[in-house]
Parts: structure tokens; C-alpha cells; sequence
């Protein structure tokens, strides 16, 4: 018989996850920003330089983000049937994998600064500074990657708020660090962007010191426990690869696709350059809620799925999907609303502000559907599907958006905000697509005894309420 929906108990569990992890990226946003605004008073130039360095930082992200999908794929399903042996060599794999990512990008950072730059921006002057920049900052991405896989540990196994306090410090000891060494003050010498790398790298090894401390006094074993995280067998490394090989080929590739799409833009106006810089860090914003639905989906879903509550598993996916976007529409209209201040703040002016303006509206309205894609697209991967979102992901990537971006940046020499707009061109074909999948039912695929189990008698049941 049909039962109502427990919203009050779904909404309680969600907000329980989603809150804290939104709040970190939230703070990790501001502490953006206010990187942002403390280099503004260096010159629009550093404004830029600094932000090609972070579209470097995103691809490096791309390349282990597959890795945490696919970890908190297990993670999650094992949270749910109570695996603690295989939490701990999940965590293993994903740790391992996660580092090397971590360690190449780090050594090209600092030993090729200027080749990195160079697929980023034609502009000399932009690179110089960039250069001295991303020598310093590159010793961070293997701190930033181990605080990351933790983080995911913690937050698939319901300790949230772990993270939010390493979070919490690091934009804190990040802020403190930028006022003394890009400026020069409280005795300490004026740095310039050197002085910003500098304290993003002190900060990085502050959030992780804090989990690691808060996790060991809370007596929570599954970070220390090394000699566990790596009795791997065979079998579990063949089916950690055959469901983290799609995750992982969708994030390198997408990424691939993305720096592509950086190349293009960087290849714009200096105001243009500028203007993309500040943008990026005001997209963090709203992808800073997304991630704490994406971990709410992740964690409520995956869990459900390992434990052999399918039905629950599919009526939690659904509506999570639909609060989420209602969630980013409301934070993206806030944004439009209060852009001049903010951006005047970070230091854009005359046509760089402008710019800026017309990218703001043009992804206020392309971010709800973008998110909800990307729920769902997350949703399937914690209940053991890493394929359908994959697939049209980097279709609709390859033989749409990167065409449109290429001809009308490179071969039309279309307005910039055209060039942006056709960023987004895939979202609203793919989210049809999404929803289809979603309804029928057919993610879900456990990894777990419990869940295969139960299988059978969810798509019997499913299938029996279609056919109705």
C-alpha cells in the first residue's frame, strides 16, 4: 500500500548533511573572495594571473574528482551494511589514487610554471605574474587532496561537521596569512601574489592538521587505521576500477573539455580575463550548496542502497533532485541582486564589471538546470550506476559544447557572453534525458549482499507500478 512521504524526517536528515557542507564550502568561497579583493589591490593583472592558476587547480581537480565519486560510491553503500573492512580499503584505494593526481600536478606546477601558463593565456603579462604564483601554490595540491579524501570519508559516514571545522580554520588562517604577506604587514615582508600562495599553502596544511586532530579525539578510527586501508584483493580492486572507471573517464575528460574551454576564454580581452577570474569565484558560491546536496544525495541514497532499501533509496533520489534546484534558483536570483557591490569590491570597474554583469545573468539562468543534472548525475553514482551520466555528460561535451565554444571564440570572433552562453548550450537536453532515467529506476545497481538481495523485488515492484 502507498504511504505518504516522511518529509520531515527526510528534510531533518538532508539538512543535517547538507548544511555543514555547504557552510565549508561557503566559507571557503568568502575566503575566495577575500583572496580576490586583497589582490585586486595589486592590479586587475594579478586578478587574472591568479585566476588562470586556478583553472589549473580545477583540472587537477577533474583528475582526482572521478576518485571521490567512486570512493564515496563505496563508501556509502558499505556506511550502509556496516562493512567496516571495506570502508577501510576503499578509503585506501581512493587515497592512493587520489595522491598521485595530486603529486604530478604538483611537480608541473612548480618545475614548468610557464607551460602550464602558456595553454592557459596568450597574454605575457598575465603569465609573468602567474608564474611566481603557481611555484609556491603547487606544494599545496597534495595537502588539498588529502584534506579532500578525508573530508569524503567523514562526511559518507555522517560525521559532517569534522570537515566544516578544518574548513572553518583554514579560511581563517588563509585570511590572516594574505593581510600580512601580500601587503606587507605586522612586520611581515610585502609579497605580492607570492605572499597569497604562500598563505594558501599554510592554510591547506591547517585544515588538515584539524581533521586529523578532531578525528583522532573523537575516537573516529576509519582516517588512522593505514595498515587496514591497504589489504586490497583482487577482486575488490576489479570492481573498485569497474565502477570507478566510468567516474574517473567522465572527470578527465570533462576536465580535458573544460580547459579547453578556459583556452578560449583566456584568449579574450584582458577585461574579459579579469572579469572570468572574479566570476569563478562567485560560481564557487553556488556550487558551494550543490556540494552539500551532492554529499546529501550521496550519503541518504548510497546508504539506503547498501543496506537493501531500494524503494526508500528511490523516492529520497527523486525528491532530493527537485530541492536542490529550488535551493540554487533562490541562492542565484540573491546573487544577480547584490552583484555591483561585489563586484566593485573585488576590483572590477568600467567593461570588466560589465562583462561580468552579462555572465552572471546568463548562469543565473543556466545554473538550476546545470545543478539538477548534476544531482541526479551524483545520485546514480552513489546507488552504483557510474555510466548513463557519464556517457551523455561527455557526449553532449564533446559534440556540442566544445564546437560552439571553439567556433564562435576562435573562428567567429563572436561577443564574449555569446562565447559563455554557448557554455551551457547541453543542460536543458540533457536534463530530460536525466529525468527519464531517473524515473525508471533503473540506477540503482548495489554493490552490497544486502542490496543485491533486495534487487529483484524492487524492479518487480517498480515495473508492476509503471505498468499501472
Amino acid at each position: 500500500m502507498k504511504t505518504s512521504f516522511p518529509w520531515r524526517e527526510f528534510l531533518g536528515k538532508t539538512a543535517a548533511i547538507a548544511i555543514p557542507v555547504a557552510l565549508q564550502n561557503l566559507l571557503m568561497t568568502t575566503g575566495s573572495m577575500i583572496d580576490t579583493m586583497m589582490i585586486a589591490g595589486l592590479g586587475a593583472l594579478s586578478v587574472g594571473a591568479v585566476g588562470l592558476c586556478a583553472q589549473f587547480s580545477s583540472l587537477m581537480f577533474a583528475g582526482y574528482w572521478g576518485f571521490v565519486g567512486g570512493g564515496m560510491l563505496f563508501f556509502g553503500q558499505y556506511w550502509g551494511a556496516k562493512d567496516e573492512d571495506g570502508i577501510h580499503r576503499s578509503y585506501g584505494m581512493t587515497l592512493v589514487c587520489m595522491m598521485t593526481v595530486a603529486l604530478v600536478f604538483c611537480l608541473m606546477g612548480m618545475l614548468f610554471p610557464g607551460v602550464v601558463l602558456a595553454m592557459y593565456t596568450d597574454k605575457v603579462s598575465i603569465s609573468e605574474i602567474g608564474i611566481r604564483y603557481l611555484r609556491i601554490v603547487a606544494l599545496s595540491y597534495p595537502l588539498q587532496v588529502l584534506g579532500m579524501a578525508a573530508a569524503a570519508l567523514l562526511r559518507s559516514t555522517e560525521r559532517v561537521r569534522i570537515p566544516l571545522y578544518g574548513g572553518a580554520a583554514q579560511v581563517v588562517v588563509n585570511c590572516f596569512l594574505n593581510y600580512c604577506l601580500i601587503g606587507g604587514h605586522l612586520g611581515f615582508p610585502a609579497m605580492g601574489v607570492e605572499g597569497a600562495a604562500t598563505a594558501t599553502v599554510c592554510s591547506a596544511l591547517v585544515n588538515v592538521s584539524v581533521i586529523f586532530f578532531l578525528a583522532r579525539r573523537s575516537g573516529y578510527t576509519y582516517l588512522t587505521a593505514f595498515r587496514r586501508h591497504f589489504l586490497w584483493t583482487r577482486a575488490f580492486a576489479s570492481e573498485y576500477f569497474r565502477k570507478c572507471g566510468p567516474i574517473i573517464a567522465n572527470e578527465v575528460l570533462i576536465g580535458v573539455g573544460n580547459m579547453v574551454i578556459n583556452m578560449v576564454l583566456g584568449r579574450q580581452s584582458e577585461n574579459a580575463i579579469a572579469a572570468t577570474a572574479v566570476f569563478r569565484t562567485l560560481e564557487g558560491l553556488i556550487i558551494g550548496f550543490f556540494a552539500g546536496f551532492s554529499n546529501a544525495s550521496s550519503v541518504l541514497v548510497g546508504k539506503e542502497v547498501g543496506a537493501g532499501h531500494l524503494e526508500v533509496a528511490y523516492e529520497r533520489a527523486k525528491r532530493l533532485v527537485y530541492l536542490c534546484m529550488g535551493t540554487i534558483g533562490v541562492i542565484a536570483l540573491s546573487m544577480v541582486l547584490v552583484h555591483r557591490p561585489v563586484l566593485g569590491a573585488m576590483g572590477l570597474s568600467g567593461e570588466s564589471m560589465e562583462i561580468c554583469r552579462g555572465m552572471l545573468m546568463i548562469y543565473a539562468a543556466a545554473c538550476v538546470i546545470r545543478m539538477g543534472n548534476w544531482t541526479q548525475n551524483d545520485t546514480y553514482r552513489s546507488a552504483g550506476d557510474a555510466v548513463y551520466g557519464t556517457v551523455l555528460e561527455i557526449v553532449f561535451m564533446y559534440l556540442m559544447v566544445l564546437p560552439l565554444v571553439t567556433t564562435t571564440g576562435l573562428l567567429v570572433h563572436a561577443p564574449f557572453l555569446a562565447v559563455f552562453a554557448c557554455c551551457y548550450a547541453d543542460e536543458p537536453v540533457r536534463f530530460v534525458l536525466m529525468q527519464i532515467h531517473l524515473y525508471r529506476g533503473t540506477w540503482i545497481k548495489p554493490v552490497t549482499p544486502e542490496g543485491q538481495a533486495a534487487l529483484d523485488g524492487f524492479m518487480r515492484l517498480h515495473r508492476q507500478k509503471a505498468g499501472k
